[in-house]
């Protein structure tokens, strides 16, 4: 037996996991000791951190993490992504809620504009309504051409990108960028304007409440796209139930002849309107209240810019979640319609009663079915926001991907969401919502705009995808892309000129803004990367020259001793820096320095004026003149007290210095921590 048998085998470096070879009992007998570090497991070449490791060990952790578990759920490790998926059930609750929820306000709006011109204008009203719901079919089997051409998501932007260039492409990322939040903070304004129509009390709280429902929907989302399906189902599908019986009631009324008296709002439209509907002045009137009505078009393109998110097989899933959404819209938008004119029911001026509230009403009366369908219907339109939550997320993930927007978009949370996209949307509809003092009729001239760009561009680009891969089938296929680019073209300039004069034009401002914005990011992030890319994998590391190291010293304790000792360590060129603000204290530290540790040699500096950090920057800079090709290090000492409270009595002159060393060229600035169980250990052993 050699004197090597018996000998531990330690590896060089420490490791996660290590092999040890042992020495049996008998003579040739050898065994060997696997150590595997706890919180981790291999998986073929690589580790996997368990769950166990997020675990935090302090009480304010662990009560953090309670908060968080109870708000958020259990987190889900990547393996979980299937399950999170939707279904055509909870995806026409969750990517559909926006389009079949407007259906709730869209003739309303259309009814306003109409108003103006008295009662006798709401003869336009069908006609209105079925061009609107004529130009919905054709969006619809637009959509239906990216779904199965971009499975992968990404909508508009993606196809508008791929095929027109990468300036189409961020002009229809950021179209859809504002209409999210558009979507958020007219359908939670919409949602509260319900709740208020039948309880007038809460009008003066419409803002706070519709805050609380963007809340609501924020923390919703952060706990997962399936669990924010399921809480969201529910309204949606009664309100799709309530609503349509709601219509079947009111028609076989009008068929029997039992025709009910229009029930009479707050502060109703006189019967002769301010505008006349001769001439120039009616065709713009009418036009106006076809693009106010067609805020019911929104959230159409939700669903193929979602397609990821639904079960597999996703394009199938997604085609039938999509034609679901606009039959129901259309039976919907039209039924309530068809209901309001004929019964005769006009819009309050105030939005103190919604039509929606009116007409059922003039059905029902205030009976327990009439709180049901407008309970259902604020629920709804309130999360129809959802959709922008999300399409916003997913959007800015894209975006965030190819270095558009910044990195933290494409983050995806404990729950699997885009976190920082909810939050980030939350806060923007929030300030939108309570800016326009949460009136719908405030925020509609804003609306749609996004949408119809958007559109318009992703089906020129499908009309150029398919005349270039000339695939089976691609002629018609362009037609009906073509189609729905003049359609939704048409439709996009309409809006523009009749609600140009409400304030539409703010919103083709902000577009370029945001476009100029994307860019300038995506500047940023390549010129990084040119700057850190490793262009050719068989270059060998470069050698640093051994750096200069500063060490700024506040006082001689053991913080400083272990800062000294870690520079020493790492060059054998270590200065220490004093700041002092008198003689007195100058002499006296550095007669204690020389006592303890004269090997290290020390720059003691007298601040008259008692700045710290100003003459330890321009001393580091001085120095860092002397060879400006060698790096300089600064070691700096950091005590770390026992709780959190403590660390506020102290100064954190090092901290701020770190702070202030950040941006330096050429500077390596290296925290020294020492604990004060260290202390207390110390001290024991001392004794």
């Amino acid at each position: 037996m050699t004197d090597d048998e018996g000998k531990n085998e330690t590896p060089e470096t420490p490791s996660l996991e290590d092999r040890t070879t042992k020495s049996g009992r008998l003579p040739g007998n050898r065994y060997v000791k696997l150590y595997r570090a706890p919180g981790f497991r291999r998986r073929g070449d690589r580790y996997v951190a368990d769950e166990e490791l997020l675990e935090s060990a302090s009480r304010l952790g662990r009560a953090y993490e309670t908060v968080r578990r109870f708000l958020l759920g259990r987190r889900l490790s990547m393996e979980a992504e299937e399950t999170e998926r939707l279904s055509v059930f909870t995806g026409l609750a969750i990517l559909g809620s926006d389009n079949i929820s407007s259906s709730a306000y869209a003739t309303e709006e259309a009814m306003r504009v109409l108003a103006l011109a008295g009662m006798g204008a709401f003869v336009f009203l069908t006609p209105i309504a079925i061009a609107i719901v004529g130009v919905l079919a054709i969006v619809i089997l637009s959509q239906s051409q990216v779904i199965q051409a971009y499975p992968n998501g990404g909508g508009s932007y993606i196809v508008t990108s791929d095929n027109l260039g990468t300036m189409p492409g961020l002009v229809a990322a950021a179209a859809l960028l504002i209409d999210y939040v558009l979507t958020v903070a007219t359908s939670t304004a919409a949602g509260v304007y319900a709740i208020t129509s039948f309880v007038p009390d809460l009008q003066p709280d419409a803002v706070p409440i519709g805050l609380a429902f963007i809340a609501l929907l924020m923390v919703g989302n952060l706990r997962g796209v399936r669990e924010a399906g399921l809480i969201f189902a529910g309204p949606t599908y009664v309100y799709i139930f309530a609503l349509g019986a709601l219509i079947l009631y009111g028609i076989f009324r009008i068929v029997t002849g039992d025709i009910p008296p229009a029930a009479v709002p707050p502060n109703p439209f006189p019967q002769e309107g301010e505008m006349s509907l001769a001439g120039l002045a009616g065709s713009l009137l009418v036009l106006r209240a076809f693009a106010s009505g067609s805020v019911g078009l929104t959230g159409s393109e939700a669903i193929a810019n979602g397609v990821p998110s639904m079960q597999k097989d996703e394009r199938r899933h997604a085609t039938i979640t999509l034609v679901l959404m606009g039959a129901t819209f259309a039976v919907l938008f039209l039924g309530l319609t068809y209901l309001a004119q004929t019964i005769g029911t006009i819009p309050d001026r105030l939005e103190a009663e919604s039509l929606n509230s009116l007409v059922t009403r003039s059905l029902v009366g205030m009976s327990p079915f009439y709180y049901l369908v407008q309970g259902s219907t604020a629920v709804i339109l309130a999360l129809a926001a959802n959709t922008g939550f999300t399409g916003f997320p997913r959007l800015a993930s894209v975006l965030a991907n190819d270095r558009f927007m910044p990195r933290q978009f494409a983050y995806r949370g404990d729950r699997l969401a885009f976190s920082f996209g909810i939050v980030a949307l939350a806060l923007a509809s929030a300030l939108v919502l309570a800016v326009n003092q949460g009136s719908v009729t405030k925020l509609i001239p804003f609306y749609t705009i996004g949408v119809f760009l958007a559109i318009t561009l992703a089906q020129t680009g499908l009309v150029r995808r398919w005349r270039r891969l000339r695939s089976p089938g691609w002629q018609w296929r362009a037609m009906l892309n073509g189609l729905g680019a003049v359609v939704t073209g048409l439709v996009l300039i309409v809006v523009l000129i009749a609600k140009a004069p409400e304030g539409a034009w703010l919103i083709v401002l902000i577009i370029p803004l945001l476009v100029a914005l994307l860019f300038s990011i995506h500047r940023t992030y390549m010129r990084t990367q040119d700057a850190l890319v490793i262009e050719r994998l068989d270059e060998e590391v470069p050698l640093m020259r051994a750096p200069v190291v500063i060490v700024p010293v506040g006082r001689l304790d053991r913080a400083t001793a272990r800062a000294v000792a870690f520079a020493r360590s790492i060059s054998p060129a270590v200065r220490a820096v004093h700041v002092s603000t008198s003689e007195e204290s100058s002499r006296e530290f550095r007669k204690r320095w020389d006592a303890w540790a004269g090997r290290v040699p020390l720059d003691v500096i007298e601040s008259p004026y008692r700045s710290l950090v100003p003459p330890l920057l321009k001393y580091i800079d001085r120095i860092g003149e002397r060879d400006p090709d060698k790096p300089i290090t600064v070691v700096l000492a950091s005590f770390v007290p026992h709780s959190w409270w403590e660390w506020l009595l102290h100064s954190q002159t090092a901290l701020r210095l770190k702070a202030s060393l950040l941006f330096r060229p050429n500077t390596i600035v290296i925290d020294v921590p020492y604990h004060f169980d260290e202390d207390r250990e110390d001290h024991r052993h001392d004794r």
